[in-house]
């Protein structure tokens, strides 16, 4: 079965707190006589499911365009970590996370909330010494299920940067809501923006 993981691109999508909203205009409409329909979209390339590459937080950064594909597409483990505000390396180390996981997404109580209009601050994120904890068992590529992999306004970046320095593949905003935690295939491809600083993407899980 194949899970589509990605949330819809619109007006009302709710975006990270500064960020561009969307915006979608017709630019040629057959109901006013044009010969087909065209539109004209205007969004952050941070908005909804997207992906991070280095880029983003490090200066000098290597382009989304030049993320590794083999990173996006493969085993991927879902791992549910409900009702914490966080997600830390002690959790890790107590979580059932497969052997040679290369590629983990958190379900967290995050998804729930895709059905808000609104931007709330006080989602679940990844703690700086989780990220530490994921990059020493050779974790490529960690997704989350809301709009940042961050404690909102952290003022430190650390779990960014601790992640992207070691060239991990970062994809936010998923929604995990009918997934159960588990081994699937993860394909997420962002859009080829020449030396862009993330991307929208469709991703998606196919049951193992």
């Amino acid at each position: 079965m194949i899970h589509d993981i990605s949330v819809y691109i619109s007006e009302d999508i709710p975006v990270y707190s500064g960020d561009p909203n969307v915006e979608i205009i017709s630019a040629n409409s057959m109901d006013k006589g044009g010969s087909s329909n065209v539109s004209i979209l205007k969004l952050g390339t941070h908005t909804g499911t997207h992906v991070d590459p280095p880029l983003h937080m490090i200066q000098g950064g290597s382009a989304v365009d030049l993320m590794p594909l083999n990173i996006l597409i493969g085993d991927c483990f879902v791992c549910k970590m409900l009702n914490v505000p966080f997600v830390n390396q002690e959790m890790l180390e107590a979580a059932d996370i497969p052997k040679h996981t290369e590629r983990i997404l958190f379900h967290t109580n995050n998804s729930n909330r895709w059905a808000e209009k609104t931007f709330f601050s006080d989602y679940t994120y990844l703690t700086p010494d989780g990220a530490d904890w994921l990059v020493s068992h050779d974790i490529k590529l960690v997704g989350i299920d809301y709009l940042s992999i961050e404690q909102f306004h952290s003022g430190h970046h650390g779990a960014h940067l601790r992640l992207l320095e070691k060239g991990i593949v970062i994809i936010e905003g998923v929604d995990l809501r009918n997934i159960e935690q588990g081994i699937y295939q993860l394909i997420c491809l962002p859009l080829r923006i020449k030396d862009g600083d993330g991307s929208p993407a469709r991703a998606i899980l196919i049951d193992k």
